[in-house]
């Protein structure tokens, strides 16, 4: 089972204690916002796209969009989310519970800068009713990403 996955990678890396499941679903970024509790930017909402050299997973804040002139300057390629059929095959997730934790091997994770915007996000945790509490800070270490990104649309500041 995919949240069993994702919590023992968890619990390795010291960060078992976050998970939470919840009795609402949490397989869209509204419904996890409702269920945790939060606004939706704060749900880091995982990506699956494939790339010429494999599968990548993306973590954004809840509401960005990704720009598919940076995702293609950044990775020299027509953005391509993975079908979703496939999403389970290639990640080790099925949709809605898709998360960089406990993935398949030779998945590699980006992060993008839009979720500096908040000093506490929510990434799923393996199925449609699970999340982790984590600080921005430490997304790169806890996902084993290999960098941080800027492939989100800019949000138009409000006046």
């Amino acid at each position: 089972m995919s949240i069993e996955k994702a919590k023992q990678y968890l619990e390795e890396k010291g960060f078992g204690d976050r998970v939470i499941e919840t009795s609402e679903s949490s397989a869209t970024v509204q419904e996890a916002a409702v269920a945790l509790g939060v606004e939706p930017g704060r749900i880091a909402k995982t990506l699956s796209y494939i790339t010429p050299n494999g599968p990548i997973l993306i973590l954004a804040e809840g509401t960005a969009r990704v720009d598919n002139r940076k995702y293609k300057d950044t990775f020299h390629t027509k953005a391509k989310m993975i079908p979703y059929d496939q999403v389970e095959e290639l990640i080790g997730h099925s949709p809605g519970g898709v998360c960089p934790f406990g993935i398949n091997e030779g998945v590699t994770v980006y992060l993008d800068e839009s979720l500096k915007n908040y000093d506490i996000v929510y990434p799923a945790a393996g199925n449609g009713q699970s999340a982790v509490r984590l600080m921005t800070g430490e997304l790169m270490d806890i996902t084993g990403a290999v960098s941080w990104i800027d492939v989100c649309k800019n949000k138009e500041v409000q006046s």
